[in-house]
């Protein structure tokens, strides 16, 4: 049975999160080399004040999933696939081998500022749930206004459509969906746009700036929420990295086609247990788990009871 690492995007941050990362060998390491990159103590990085940067935010979320997924590769071994969402596929591209952790931070660092840089203040994102991609398109059409554009960014389950742009497009999309019958309309901890055209020339900043960066071919299968396949050429991964803050993820569906590839155990790294939530239901055997649920003990005999089966 097939195990894939899942790394959570922004919005699962939580202060402290990085202090509850196990004491070992490869944890140590990692926050180390992370401190060693970025020029500054990883505790900076872990405080509420700090998380209300986007810039700090992505850089602590890639820190976690990264050192979270060595701590379970030294005690059961290396994945069979990665999948992230968001921010979540840089340290997916780490574990997979497909680039150096210390390049991943340097342009994890810079993604950040080009996103604040370009929305530092009027946007976000909401959840609707409760409603199905068709309807909230429709509701977006209807919507939709030059000076408050609103866009599909992410589509996490059947019916969970986050939707990203400006704010008062956002508080006329609450009030319209729950009309419609949604359950409820959650404004997420975002304070940008993602995952739409209005990040379009970030990413163009971003893919100048990773021009010199090597990318090599994944060593474990990589997965890409974008493009709802698996990427097998370090090119391939690049472009993913580098232009998913422009596109729209597609969860469900490429965790669908993750399930039916073979990888039947799906192991969330922390901070949170979002993709294990949104993980759908499945034919045949498999299993979905969050390591903050599972713990860490239990996350390893997870693992090596999928390899040994």
């Amino acid at each position: 049975m097939g195990v894939v690492f899942t790394f959570a995007g922004q919005g699962a941050q939580r202060a402290g999160m990085l202090a509850e990362l196990p004491d070992s060998r490869a944890v140590g390491d990692t926050l180390a080399e992370t401190a060693d990159t970025l020029g500054c103590p990883v505790a900076t990085l872990d405080t509420h004040e700090a998380l209300a940067s986007t810039e700090s935010v992505q850089l602590a979320l890639t820190v976690a999933g990264v050192a979270a997924a060595r701590h379970l590769v030294a005690e059961a071994g290396p994945p069979d696939a990665v999948m992230g969402l968001s921010i979540g596929a840089w340290p997916a591209a780490v574990i997979a081998g497909a680039i150096d952790y210390a390049e991943a931070l340097r342009l994890v660092r810079l993604r950040g500022q080009l996103m604040a840089e370009a929305f530092p203040q009027g946007y976000g994102m909401s959840a609707v749930i409760g409603l199905d991609e068709t309807t909230v398109r429709a509701l977006i059409a209807d919507l939709y206004r030059d000076e408050a554009p609103l866009y599909v960014g992410n589509v996490n389950s059947d019916t969970q459509i986050v939707v990203a742009g400006h704010e008062a497009g956002l508080e006329r999309l609450a009030e319209q969906a729950t009309e419609r019958g949604a359950s409820r309309v959650q404004r997420l901890d975002m304070a940008v746009p993602s995952h739409c055209e209005l990040l379009a020339a970030p990413a163009e900043r971003l893919a100048e700036a990773a021009a010199d960066t090597v990318f090599n071919a994944p060593q474990s299968a990589y997965f890409s929420a974008n493009r709802r396949r698996r990427l097998w050429r370090g090119a391939d991964v690049r472009d993913d990295l580098i232009y998913n803050m422009a596109r729209t993820v597609h969860w469900a569906a490429t965790a669908r086609i993750v399930h039916e590839s073979g990888y039947e155990l799906a192991v969330e790294m922390p901070p949170a247990r979002v993709l294990t939530r949104l993980h759908p239901c499945m034919d045949g055997p498999g299993e979905a788990v969050a390591v903050v649920d599972a713990g860490w003990h239990n996350a390893a005999a997870l693992i090596r009871r999928a390899r040994a089966g």
